[in-house]
């Protein structure tokens, strides 16, 4: 504000030295330069205290004036102003008059009223100009580019013309600490107790850092928005199967991986809805993660001798990654709190995450537990419903999703050998999945519970292990529960637990010996946030998480961790 008043009366103040050669001149812009003060004291640009300023050091300037001028000047349309601006002066406690009796005419000499008339004319076009670069300014027309209020949290928002250009972002670091239990391994399990070593990192949590850009605007009745999304790592990048998610590789002369996660584009309004094309989160999960307060913590690690750009937080122990997918999606105009969406996603293949058997003395030595697929004829299906509601000091938020998929051309690898699934009737498999949960707060206290259940959905990753060798599905399930409590307003507990379970399919134990496969991931996660700037936000937490097998082998491990994490 103070920098846009500056330029408003800097632009005032050049447009009465334009007829400053000109004696009488003066007279006429002080009521042009008066009433442009009264358009500016109106609009809020000038403080009452400002006004009565300016206007004081003008009107005395103007008195002055008058009484150097010939006393024959006849009373025309700028001298009668220029009375009506010392009474307005009078009026706000300048105390300022012009210097005249009231009820004395004057006379002016021809060639000195055109010359005050021109002087006016210029002053005018003056004023004209300083109220068109002040309406410019306030319909953000052009060229300016202003800034828009800075709310914490949201990003710094650029208005140049009718786009709004918003960039946010944020960035983390811990240092963790991982000591396992003790333990045999489990095939697609996520905890590192079997590892038998401590190890150390400075690493980031389950965010990477991230940078967004957004660029807004409205055209012909449609809110139009693009986004991209670029999400680096502190770690070093090791080039695998997840990309830059892929286990870190801690040596000498590495760098980062990026994530560029989100590139999408929405248009609608609030009659039609919003379409969305492009990549982003996926509807099937996603306000799963969400809710998670592991999003500004690390959770369980997944790996912490080689960190990778992300930890797993709570993925895999309470819900399956909703994944950042490329979709055509449509969101309905939110109606008495009820909103849902529907769209069509790049299928993704059937994964084989827990790996082969590793057991010598099994029969099924160096055969894959799961099934794979890389052939989609048809698009994956996700749809989602909320609804949001508030009763006195209690807000509520319940949501539901879904998500279809036909995996074909099933195969698996048996002893070594990539072969079709053995039962020829099962090379083909259509994957169902559906979730519930509720977040409700009230007062300091906030609670989320969410439960989701597949068959071939699998577990951790979107359909990782989701189908068996012989090409028939596993039902897995899970849930997690959280509790957050508000001691002060800038320190907040947060306590959770979850769990998730993945069967065995139909006749899987009489084709390849599933023992090692994992049954059940779980981990146990307290907290402690604490608020410290509106951007910085301090961080403790310990996680206890614990992986088991169909044999009932298993392996645990402890992981404390603290760090900071920055929005902006």
């Amino acid at each position: 504000m103070a920098s846009r008043k500056k330029v408003l009366v800097a632009t005032v103040m050049a447009a009465s030295v334009v007829s400053l050669p000109y004696t009488l001149a003066r007279h006429a812009m002080a009521d042009d330069y008066s009433d442009l003060l009264d358009v500016l004291r109106a609009k809020g640009s000038l403080t009452q205290h400002e006004y009565s300023t300016l206007l004081g050091k003008h009107m005395r300037h103007v008195a002055a004036e008058q009484d150097a001028a010939p006393r024959a000047v006849r009373p025309t349309a700028h001298s009668r102003a220029t009375q009506q601006t010392a009474s307005r002066a009078a009026a706000h406690g300048t105390g300022v008059s012009n210097g005249y009796e009231p009820g004395i005419r004057f006379e002016a000499a021809p060639e000195v009223a055109s010359r005050a008339e021109d002087a006016a004319t210029r002053a005018e076009a003056s004023a004209r100009s300083a109220q068109q670069a002040l309406d410019a300014m306030n319909s953000n027309q052009g060229g300016f580019v202003r800034v828009a209020k800075y709310v914490p949290g949201k990003g710094l928002t650029f208005k140049a013309g009718p786009v709004d250009i918003n960039l946010s972002g944020f960035v983390n670091g811990f240092y963790t600490f991982n000591s396992p239990t003790g333990g045999t391994a489990v095939a697609g399990g996520v905890s590192t107790g079997s590892t038998g070593f401590d190890s150390s990192a400075v690493r980031n949590g389950l965010l990477p850092a991230g940078l967004m850009l957004k660029l807004s605007t409205k055209q012909q009745g449609w809110d139009i928005d693009a986004v991209l999304g670029m999400y680096p790592g502190t770690n070093n990048a090791k080039v695998g199967t997840f990309n830059a998610n892929s286990g870190g590789s801690p040596v000498g002369l590495g760098t980062p991986g990026i994530d560029f996660r989100q590139i999408y584009i929405t248009f609608g309004n609030s009659d039609v809805g919003t379409f969305k094309v492009g990549r982003d989160l996926g509807l099937f999960g996603g306000d799963a993660i969400m809710s998670d307060a592991t999003l500004l913590s690390v959770g369980a690690t997944g790996s912490n001798s080689s960190p990778a750009n992300t930890s797993l937080g709570r993925i895999g122990v309470g819900y399956v990654y909703a994944d950042w997918i490329p979709q055509i999606t449509y969101t309905t105009p939110k109606i008495a709190g009820v909103q849902a969406s529907v769209g069509i996603f790049q299928p993704l293949d059937e994964f084989q995450y827990a790996g082969s058997n590793a057991d010598k003395n099994s029969p099924s030595y160096n055969s894959t537990y799961s099934a794979s697929s890389t052939q989609h004829s048809s698009p994956m299906i996700q749809g989602r419903v909320t609804y949001e509601t508030t009763l006195g000091e209690v807000k509520a938020k319940i949501w539901a999703s879904f998500l279809i998929q036909h995996q074909q051309n099933l195969q698996y690898t048996d002893k070594g050998a990539t072969t079709l699934s053995p039962t020829a009737d099962h090379r083909s498999a259509m994957v169902e999945a559906a979730d519930i949960g509720t977040k409700i707060s009230y007062k300091g206290f906030e609670g989320v519970a969410y439960y989701y259940r597949g068959s071939g959905l699998g577990t951790t990753g979107l359909f990782f292990d989701g189908v068996a060798s012989n090409g028939r599905k596993r039902d897995s399930e899970g849930y997690y529960v959280q509790g957050a409590y508000n001691v002060t307003e800038r320190l907040k507990l947060v306590g959770s637990y979850g769990v998730s379970n993945l069967y065995l399919a139909s006749g899987e134990a009489q084709t390849v010996d599933p023992a090692y496969l994992v049954r059940r991931n779980q981990s146990i996660i307290g907290a402690a946030y604490y608020h410290m700037t509106d951007w910085l936000n301090l961080v403790a937490e310990y996680a206890h998480t614990s992986s088991v097998a169909h044999n009932g082998g298993s392996e645990k491990d402890n992981t404390a961790s603290a760090g900071v994490i920055l929005f902006f």
